[in-house]
């Protein structure tokens, strides 16, 4: 990854934690409660009213990317 765009990011994701407080909680929580065969299921509804969903089953290899969410949103 590009050190500039973290740089970039850091103040956008600053407000972001400002504006959705309890989003960033529950992905917190849902990733120290993650283990290989959790469920993910994200549905997402546009401001048109089109709706996307999809769902994964997590897996031995995906722990490896949980493991390194979790420490990015502990620091």
């Amino acid at each position: 990854m590009n050190p500039l765009a973290l740089v970039k990011i850091k103040p956008l994701l600053k407000t972001f934690k400002e504006n959705h407080p309890k989003f960033l909680m529950f992905v917190r929580k849902a990733l120290q409660e993650a283990d290989e065969g959790t469920i993910v299921e994200v549905k997402v509804t546009t401001s048109e009213g089109n709706e996307f969903f999809t769902k994964i089953k997590v897996s031995e290899q995906d722990m490896a990317l949980v493991k390194e969410t979790r420490e990015f949103f502990h620091s």
